[in-house]
């Protein structure tokens, strides 16, 4: 048995420093060590999958070395995070991948583009309902990278730039995460705690609203700056922002709470915005300007900077069966990954071939279950760590570490099944199959990669306690810790790709934190996860799903994750100070925003 120690070296500083080394290793290569690209140019960060590698070797040498990890199980908990990315996130993305490029192959994509064009003409508009409106959609189906993954693609698709796309994706795919996946991250956060599922989502539909008011300005600006626009034109369409963020908001912010949609938060929110938005731009007002890409502003006006008539005579040139056939994919998908996300279908999926039943060993270890849900427990891992207080109570039980291959309840199976069921309805021709399979592979090998090595890299601390310990670190705020706890939560996400994984990780502590300083566990405990998905931009997982996604060119797509992470991390940090002091407002200035938890509780 490892139990895990959180001072291992006699002095908590000390301690603390050693198990950020790894951490540290990652931020360094990726986004400050001086390299030249092929061209001889100076750029910083090196190729992704060294980084990575990097990273992981320094992982081994802390768990193992500073924190007397034994070596097999450091072994055990890497693979485990390997291969639960393969089936949890890279599954999805290659899905997600497929169907995309079958739609471009088929020439279906250009009517979606001039669809969405057609709504709105301003490219800052097509920003806010592409990245925000439609990814919280599907952010609110499937998650795990998946609305960054389809969204990313429109946007390229539709002429954004690939970095532009990847940037703008992961800001806007902050304020729905906490319901990803039909409610994944509250469920998984109520589990942990044992704090009331319903009033742990109402609680944090009493933070994110305030900030989703907010986000479609926040990728407006960004873009307009990107483009080299003006603050005068990131506010021209301050009106349509507001109508997309507010109608997003308030839904949220009453579906959060309720125990009948509270699990499909996003889903409601993001369709309500969609609509409300599109209704609004259509039959209410529209910009007097229509701000383009730079490139076309010079083509159309010769000037950069220049505006150009919202309204200028383009004629749509589809008609209404075109256009619906060409969005079926699209609607495959969010349907797929609905019902894919719903309990009952899992639990459907998870038993069909009951009667097939298998029990075997593999390494050492018992490898068992039914055809449809085989089960691994990791050797040398599997009920061999022992958690210790603060981080879990006293009698807290050792850490299951198990493989579950539900491959047909994975949430990858819904997208692939809605890829399979769209390349019919679009009716490929056996070449168009294969381009399809053979493009969406090789564009999934660097990402592949990356993705296994930063989830291994997460597993690794999450059962070496490298985490706990850092993570205590932000115990020691005393009366500030409402404000620490989203940072708690921000480190839980930046270290294993999902504000699932973070609530699992973290939750907790939370609760056991807030009941020594006195504060509403209820609180700190659902700032974990508001707090985390704005962690979710500045991981590497979610940045190589974007790149992706995003990127042709395979060089560009290995050397995008270092300047990407760039852009996006001050914007993390403010993200998550923001939602450290609406904590810290809630726990000191307005406590009766706190929901109460049900008799029983």
């Amino acid at each position: 048995m490892y139990q895990q120690s959180y001072d291992p070296l006699g002095s908590p500083l000390l301690s603390t420093a050693v198990a950020a080394i790894p951490i540290a290793v990652l931020l360094y290569f990726i986004a400050l060590h001086p390299n030249r690209d092929s061209a001889g140019l100076s750029r910083r960060g090196i190729p992704a999958p060294y980084a990575a590698f990097y990273a992981v070797a320094a992982a081994f040498l802390v768990s193992c070395v500073a924190f007397g990890m034994p070596i097999a199980s450091a072994v055990s908990a890497f693979a485990l995070g390997t291969l639960s990315g393969l089936l949890g996130i890279i599954w999805i993305v290659v899905a997600a991948m497929l169907l995309y490029t079958m739609t471009v192959l088929t020439g279906k994509f250009e009517i979606v583009k001039e669809s969405i064009v057609h709504i709105s003409f301003d490219r800052r508009l097509q920003c806010v309902l592409i990245a925000f409106s439609f990814g919280a959609i599907i952010e609110g189906t499937s998650g795990f990278g998946t609305p960054v993954a389809i969204a990313g693609a429109v946007m390229v698709g539709l002429g954004f730039k690939p970095f532009q796309a990847a940037v703008l994706n992961l800001l806007a795919n902050t304020a729905p995460v906490a319901w990803g996946a039909i409610g994944t991250p509250i469920v998984t956060l109520s589990s942990v705690s044992g704090l009331d599922q319903v009033t742990l989502s109402a609680m944090a539909g009493r933070q994110l609203p305030l900030v989703s008011v907010f986000v479609p300005f926040w990728l407006v600006a960004t873009f307009v700056k990107m483009e080299g626009g003006t603050w005068r034109q990131v506010f021209e369409v301050w009106p349509a922002a507001l109508c997309a963020g507010l109608s997003f908001a308030v839904v949220q912010f009453l579906a959060s709470g309720t125990a009948e949609f509270h699990l499909l938060t996003d889903v409601v929110a993001g369709v309500a915005s969609v609509l409300c938005t599109a209704v609004f731009l259509r039959f209410v007002w529209h910009p007097k300007t229509r701000f383009l890409l730079r490139s076309e502003r010079e083509a159309v006006t010769g000037e950069a900077g220049a505006g150009v008539a919202a309204r200028d005579g383009w004629k749509y040139p589809y008609s209404l069966g075109q256009t619906l056939h060409a969005w079926l994919p699209w609607l495959i998908v969010i349907v797929c990954c609905a019902t894919w996300g719903m309990p009952g279908t899992k639990k459907l999926l998870n038993s069909l071939f009951a009667s097939v039943t298998f029990s075997t060993t593999l390494l050492g270890s018992a490898f068992k279950g039914t055809l449809a849900l085989p089960v691994w427990d990791m050797p040398a891992l599997h009920n061999l760590v022992q958690r210790m207080p603060p981080v879990v109570a006293a009698n807290a039980k050792p850490e299951a570490a198990r493989f579950t291959i539900n491959w047909l309840s994975a949430a990858g199976t819904g997208v692939f099944v809605a890829a399979i069921v769209s390349g019919a309805v679009l009716g490929l021709s056996a070449a168009q199959w294969r381009a399809a399979v053979a493009q969406t592979l090789s564009r999934m090998r660097i990402p592949a990669i990356v993705i296994s090595l930063v989830l291994g890299f997460g597993y690794l601390t999450r059962y070496a306690g490298t985490d706990a310990v850092l993570g205590l670190a932000f115990t020691s705020a005393g009366g500030l810790y409402p404000f620490f706890a989203a940072y708690l939560g921000w480190l839980g996400v930046f270290l294993t790709g999902s504000d699932t994984a973070s609530n699992a990780l973290f939750g907790g502590l939370q609760k056991i934190t807030a009941e020594q300083l006195h504060l509403n566990p209820v609180l700190t405990v659902a700032t974990n996860s508001t707090g985390g998905v704005m962690g979710k931009m500045i991981d590497a997982q979610s940045i190589m799903v974007a790149c992706a996604a995003c990127y042709e060119d395979p060089k560009e797509r290995a050397h995008a994750l270092g300047p990407i992470f760039r852009t996006v991390f001050w914007h993390s940090i403010a993200g998550a100070a923001v939602i450290g002091l609406i904590a810290l407002l809630q726990a000191y200035v307005f406590p009766g925003m706190i929901p109460s938890l049900p008799p029983g509780h």
